[in-house]
């Protein structure tokens, strides 16, 4: 089947809007919601329609997730389902979350965003804006090789990044196979504080590795006994 003109008016608003992306703003760019009113000058609730192509997998970012974004504009990062043809682009039943569920995952979750560790509100250390915690749906890959999705917490920036990621719980499983006795006990103290602890060691070597060549080169001196 071949893709309709987002000009075609015998299409909904769903499918115009689409296309409109995809012909006109194109991967990767920005729009303007006044642009897109102005294109569409007869379809009630057109920023609604819109907003309906994210369902199907459509990544549209918002001045939230993109703070190099104003308030009224949007990027077009990626097309999802091709809504134009018959089948496609239907919601998945139950694929929104209630607020207790939005709660609940929050709170296993200590409020923190599970990839990058940033708490709602907070500054990001190397780009401008705030982060802003959400819920996303992350494929999990488990010890038997059946895959199912599982809710977690992540910030508007990883959300974006993370798209379309799995997590792969086999590999992690080996790994810990692999580990000693000694190696077990300090990965359960993380686990059990949900964070890691690093050792007078561990510290020293990080501080060692901010300096430049010549304290480094007195600091191996030191450990040497040379004076």
């Amino acid at each position: 089947m071949d893709a309709p003109s987002w000009q075609d008016t015998q299409h909904g608003g769903k499918i115009r809007v689409a296309r409109w992306l995809v012909e006109v703003v194109g991967e990767g760019n920005q729009f303007t919601k006044a642009a897109m009113r102005e294109a569409f000058p007869g379809i009630a609730q057109i920023d609604r329609r819109m907003r309906d192509l994210r369902d199907v997998g459509w990544v549209i970012l918002t001045s939230r997730e993109d703070p190099g974004l104003n308030s009224n504009e949007h990027r077009f990062m990626k097309q999802g389902e091709p809504v134009w043809v018959p089948g496609k682009g239907k919601a998945k039943p139950n694929s929104s979350l209630t607020a207790t569920q939005r709660s609940d995952v929050m709170k296993s979750d200590d409020y923190l965003c599970r990839s990058c560790g940033v708490g709602a509100g907070e500054r990001y250390g190397d780009s401008p804006g705030t982060a802003q915690l959400d819920i996303a749906r992350r494929q999990v890959k488990l010890a038997d090789g059946a895959t199912n999705t599982q809710l977690v917490t992540e910030c508007n920036r990883c959300r974006v990044g993370n798209r379309g990621g799995e997590a792969d719980l086999t590999v992690l499983l080996k790994r810990v196979d692999t580990l000693g006795l000694v190696e077990r006990k300090v990965l359960a103290q993380w686990l059990e504080a949900d964070q890691r602890t690093y050792s007078v060691l561990e510290k020293l070597w990080g501080m060692y590795r901010t300096l430049p060549a010549e304290a480094r080169e007195v600091v191996k001196q030191a450990i040497r006994g040379e004076s």
